[in-house]
């Protein structure tokens, strides 16, 4: 493997899991007492995705399907996703976003772009923010092609 690809990569995953942390606990949300992060996850990928069954969901948390069971659960009691059958086939059920979870996954969004804006508004430059944005959309162009 090329070094510099391996670095990159063990980079990329530092920076999600240190950065993830690091954000999650300097922000003081009353919002993330309620919710948890997983849950907050839960409704990004809904908003990106549309909808999204129990089954793509734990795919994209990297979890077991019987972990996301208790967060839809949580979720549908609080109001914030909706559960509907497949028309096609009535076995499928997919999960919708509500109203109330876009008001509450765009709190949260607000108050970590807030805080992200804060702690490297003095560290990286304009530049080199226009240069991780090209990069991370090539990227996820790149994944979304192969289908990642």
């Amino acid at each position: 493997m090329n070094e510099k690809f391996k670095e990159a990569a063990e980079l990329f995953e530092e920076v999600m899991i240190y950065g993830t942390e690091r954000l999650m606990k300097s922000i003081d949300l009353p919002l993330w007492y309620e919710y948890s992060p997983e849950q907050i996850q839960v409704l990004k990928i809904l908003s990106t995705y549309g909808k999204a069954t129990s089954s793509k969901i734990a795919q994209l948390q990297g979890v077991h399907k019987s972990a996301i069971s208790s967060r839809i659960k949580k979720l549908e009691e609080k109001s914030l996703i909706m559960i509907k059958p497949d028309e096609q086939d009535r076995r499928s059920k997919f999960i919708f976003l509500t109203e109330k979870g876009e008001r509450i996954l765009q709190l949260s969004n607000e108050a970590i772009y807030k805080q992200f804006e804060t702690l490297i508004l003095d560290q990286v430059d304009e530049y080199e923010i226009d240069q991780f944005i090209e990069i991370f959309s090539k990227l996820k162009k790149i994944l979304q092609l192969k289908g990642m």
